[in-house]
């Protein structure tokens, strides 16, 4: 089972050369702004594209991560949201790799995908419903995930990624949903989800054992020197 080490603050600092050789720094980011987003819009799986708000977010995130010079890699779901916060970063990081997993993908939210998610009680109540349940193994209608299936698939991603990169930092830029499930499998203690902020910063540690500690979570302190900080939206796994 996982473990947990809970940060005392929500700064992360990158030291790239205290990385133990037994674990891999592995630099979590949420995808910049969207549309979407912003009109709190269920993207799901659909592939949106970044706003100009959220281009301007990711290059403030590859401004932050330039400052560190041993990243290895970036790895990015293959949604154009992330991906191209991925570029932006790579290119701003003096032109690193950048390696596409379909397995960082958002959750795939079937027949709720497109809809506003104030709406979906009214406009399908059955996919509403199974969205909302406590049973981790409900699917949605329309081709949706269940909460075990998506945690399947994406704690075995960054599993094998810490495994491939031990001693090493290297950045994955993911989705909300995503990042919430990778934040449960670090914290067993069962505490409340935390929300995800668009181009929030989460720094786990993942061990060959399946240890995983988190060493810092949610900071977006890049955003709020320039303004760019949004004030409610984007913030966790309804809108993608």
């Amino acid at each position: 089972m996982a473990t947990s080490s809970v940060p005392e603050s929500s700064m992360a600092e990158f030291d790239s050369s205290s990385v133990g050789s037994d674990y891999a720094e592995i630099i979590v980011l949420r995808h910049g702004e969207t549309a979407w987003n912003a009109d709190r819009r269920i993207q799901g799986q659909l592939d949106v594209e970044l706003n100009d708000a959220g281009r301007q977010q990711a290059a403030l995130l590859g401004d932050r991560l330039s400052k560190e010079p041993k990243i290895s890699l970036v790895y990015s779901s293959d949604l154009a949201r992330a991906y191209e916060t991925a570029q932006i970063i790579a290119a701003r990081c003096g032109g690193l790799k950048v390696v596409t997993d379909v397995d960082l993908r958002e959750r795939h939210l079937g027949d709720l995908q497109g809809l506003v998610f104030g709406d979906t009680a009214k406009l399908n109540p059955k996919a509403h419903q199974a969205f909302v349940s406590h049973e981790t193994c409900q699917e949605i209608p329309g081709g949706g995930e269940s909460r075990d299936q998506l945690h399947q698939r994406c704690t075995s991603s960054l599993q094998r990624i810490g495994n491939k990169h031990k001693g090493e930092q290297v950045v994955v830029v993911s989705h909300g949903a995503v990042i919430e499930t990778l934040d449960k499998q670090a914290s067993p203690d069962g505490r409340s989800v935390r929300y995800v902020l668009n181009a929030s910063v989460n720094i786990f540690h993942v061990y060959d054992d399946g240890k995983w500690t988190v060493k810092s979570w949610g900071d977006v302190s890049h955003l709020n020197q320039t303004g760019s900080l949004q004030s409610d939206f984007g913030r966790d796994e309804k809108s993608g």
